[in-house]
């Protein structure tokens, strides 16, 4: 019991604390600086500017109740009640810095791109890690992801908020509000994949060698990584192969390819991305994982 609701009060802490970050990305970096902001709270800025007395924050709240209530079914309760948290809070705070401490100044619009993108990326990132979401567009890539479940949840979102940054840049009247929006946009993906799934990505190698009772060996007692043993033909030899499938962390690339090359020179190595690698060694499986 006491475990659960250790669990639980740091789930919200740190849903709190990326909220937090969130808000302040966007009224330091984006609000100011006219950059156009993707999701429901790109929306909200053009609302804004056409009805300056709606705070954007309220109205993100407001834009968020009937996307919820489609949600409801799909999401299921947990998602729904720290996703409309993390909503709130952001909201909140987005139209309570403003209150309190005014608007920020203008800054030097590539800045504001660079280090917008970083706070909105890590901030958002943690958010889905909480298994949670901002509510708006995160919430319409959360439910994309149960269908498309390959692609990283960040290229989803970039690919949603495209639209309404477009949007966004066409209510301001002003082209670079677009382009440097893009931007943002660009780095904010790179930021919450990494920190989704890591900065250590995974790769993956098919070794084809006539020494590969040698390599396996070495690999499994110098490198520390599983090898699975394949077996293949050759197309046109139609000779039997022996295909060595290793998973390992980027960080080893050049130890497994120097040490299959001074055993085999002749070796033929093929190494690929990993998008996910989940078991002993790596990352564990998660409930609602993305």
């Amino acid at each position: 019991m006491k475990q659960r609701v250790y669990k639980t009060f740091t789930a919200y802490l740190w849903l709190t604390l990326a909220s937090a970050v969130y808000a302040l990305g966007f009224n330091w970096c984006y609000a100011p600086n006219l950059i156009g902001f993707g999701g429901i709270t790109g929306v909200a800025q053009i609302i804004h500017s056409a009805l300056p007395w709606a705070p954007i924050g309220t109205v993100v709240i407001l834009l968020n109740i009937p996307l919820f209530l489609l949600g409801w079914r799909f999401i299921g309760g947990h998602l729904l009640v720290t996703s409309l948290y993390a909503m709130f809070v952001s909201s909140l705070m987005i139209d309570g810095m403003t209150a309190l401490a005014g608007p920020f100044r203008p800054m030097e619009p590539l800045l504001a791109c660079i280090y917008g993108g970083v706070l909105m990326g890590a901030s958002l990132g943690v958010v889905f890690l909480q298994g949670a979401t901002t509510g708006g567009t995160d919430l319409i890539a959360r439910l994309l992801k149960l269908r498309l479940a390959w692609l990283p949840i960040g290229k989803l979102l970039m690919v949603i908020d495209l639209v309404v940054i477009v949007a966004v840049a066409v209510a301001f009247g002003n082209l670079n509000s677009a382009l440097y929006g893009l931007v943002a946009l660009y780095i904010s993906t790179l930021v919450m994949d990494m920190v989704l799934y890591g900065l250590d990505n995974a790769k993956v190698a098919y070794i084809i060698s006539d020494r590969h009772r040698e390599i396996s060996d070495a690999i499994i007692r110098d490198i520390d990584r599983g090898v699975t043993i394949l077996h293949g033909e050759g197309a046109y030899s139609g000779a039997e192969k022996k295909v060595l499938l290793v998973a390992f962390k980027q960080r080893q690339i050049v130890a497994i390819k120097r040490l299959v090359k001074e055993l085999d020179p002749a070796a033929f190595i093929i190494v690929c991305e990993a998008h996910e690698v989940l078991g002993d060694g790596f990352r564990d499986y998660k409930q609602n994982d993305i």
